[in-house]
């Protein structure tokens, strides 16, 4: 029983309870929290343990009078207990308190601390065993000597690292460039420099390259927002003016709704070369997200497309001599008979045109013009004058008002075989309501003068159309307004004759 009891109390001192419960508190704490770490904090858990029991066999050493052997494992033990509650200590500063303050400080930040924790420790530990530490520093200066000459390659890259902390040239989370590698950085290490790419690519940058190269940090400015200026090339015949090209690609940019393009700075289109027989334009825009590059040029190029083609100007390629085969005129007659019968069929969808004769819509078939517009397109803005109508053939599309206070209310969804604008057609009146894609839609354009020969031919279709557009516009003034049947029906009534005279004089009937 005194054999036991004496080893006892040679190794549990005052304060070794408070370390013990300090030593678990903390490892719970750090596995509640950083899960991904949990084995980090288990292996130091059980080098603490591992340390305690050494204390215990140094009290064991002791009690059967091992006096030297007592002595160095107690203070081995108690080394590597300080060692354990300072790493625990450092895992819960760098890895829990400071990322719930919002900062996450490099890895490096992290070893330098805790290495430098380690190295007084050990120095308080040595004074006390009563080691002349004046004496140590002296002899150790030859020996560090000749470790930095043998490890000058290591030691630059770790020395690099901490450069490259302390001016703030690179970040976590920062895009850049060195050499043909592009990527963002994951963690600035001891020795390297870990960036991933947009390849699932991690490429291992040693500190001392990029302390000696030039990189680019993507995408940084100071006082700025994260974004990067983007390049989207493309090629118009020397037919069309510049102001024709780049009218109708900034209308379309400007107000359309691009995910990852900034506002400001705004979209620019710029005419950049005259060369082999074409003008050479490119759209500059500022991308937000920088791991989505390609994606959002594929986005922008579409919208491009879609706004030159309703602009009718045809994309080219530079002047070379192309052989080709001209189809015949029989093929040509059936394509145009199969998109002729297409567009009456669309038509005759059209509640608006339900009253016209097969020869009637044939004709204005022979009108109708094609129009694509890519997702985010604003096809009609609320108050803009306009002389066409719109008929979906493909996609969907929004129907919003915008408040006098900037919001933007949703009144409808419109598809495939849906209608819209016939007011501005049919009266000239200013939109009354915005529509935007919200998929990559294709519609046929009708245009008042496709439309004006019909109504000259046959003036009674302009009382059979007051009664669809009356009843179009009360349904939306009674969803607008929560109007009740009665008020419905009085407004109609009101309605139908202004609207009639609105019409006729539009067309001069």
């Amino acid at each position: 029983m005194n054999f036991w009891l004496t080893s006892t109390e040679y190794f549990w001192r005052e304060e070794t309870l408070f370390v013990i419960i300090l030593a678990f508190f903390l490892s719970f704490t750090l596995f509640y929290f950083i899960k991904q770490d949990r084995k980090s904090v288990s292996n130091t858990l059980i080098f603490f343990l591992a340390c305690e029991a050494l204390a215990f066999v140094s009290g064991l050493a002791h009690t059967l009078q091992f006096a030297v052997a007592a002595t160095s494992f107690r203070e081995t033990a108690l080394i590597g207990t300080g060692i354990a509650i300072i790493r625990l200590c450092g895992l819960l500063i760098f890895r829990v308190v400071l990322p719930m303050a919002r900062l996450q400080p490099p890895r490096i930040t992290e070893d330098i601390f805790v290495i430098i924790a380690y190295i007084v420790w050990g120095m308080v530990r040595l004074h006390y065993a009563g080691l002349d530490l004046g004496s140590i520093v002296a002899t150790s200066a030859m020996i560090t000597a000749v470790v930095a000459f043998s490890m000058q390659d290591t030691l630059g890259n770790i020395l690099g690292g901490l450069a490259l902390q302390l001016d703030n040239s690179i970040e976590i989370g920062d895009w850049i460039k060195v050499d043909d590698v592009t990527g963002r950085v994951l963690d600035i290490r001891w020795r390297s420099t870990l960036v991933e790419t947009r390849n699932w690519e991690t490429v291992v940058f040693p500190n001392s390259q990029l302390m000696k190269a030039k990189f680019l940090v993507l995408g940084r400015r100071s006082g700025q927002t994260v974004q990067l200026r983007r390049w989207v090339w493309f090629n118009v015949s020397l037919n069309m003016t510049p102001r024709q090209v780049i009218m109708a690609v900034e209308d379309t940019i400007l107000l359309a709704d691009i995910n990852n393009v900034a506002k400001q700075p705004q979209p620019s289109c710029v005419l950049m070369e005259i060369d082999k027989g074409v003008a050479r334009y490119a759209l500059r825009y500022w991308l937000t997200d920088l791991a989505v590059d390609d994606p959002t040029d594929a986005a922008v190029r579409w919208h491009v497309y879609t706004s030159l083609e309703r602009a009718g100007i045809a994309l080219v390629v530079e002047t070379q001599n192309v052989h080709y085969i001209k189809e015949n005129e029989k093929y040509e007659g059936v394509v145009h008979q199969r998109e002729s019968q297409q567009r009456i069929k669309t038509l005759k969808r059209v509640e608006l045109f339900a009253q016209m004769t097969d020869e009637e819509l044939s004709a204005m078939a022979e009108r109708l013009k094609y129009a694509q517009f890519a997702k985010g397109n604003i096809i009609s803005r609320q108050g803009a004058v306009a002389h066409w109508l719109y008929i979906i053939i493909n996609g969907d599309a929004e129907v919003y008002l915008e408040t006098p206070n900037g919001e933007r209310r949703s009144v409808n969804i419109l598809s495939k075989g849906s209608f819209f604008g016939e007011m501005g057609m049919m009266t000239g009146a200013p939109r009354s309501a915005s529509v935007i894609a919200r998929t990559d839609v294709e519609c046929y354009r009708l245009d008042k003068e496709a439309f004006a020969g019909i109504m000259q031919a046959r003036p009674a279709l302009a009382e059979e159309i007051t009664h669809i557009l009356v009843e179009r516009r009360a349904q939306l003034d009674s969803v607008l307004h929560h109007l009740d049947e009665q008020t419905r029906r009085q407004e109609k009534s009101s309605q139908h004759n202004e609207l009639l005279v609105t019409i006729k004089r539009f067309f001069g009937l």
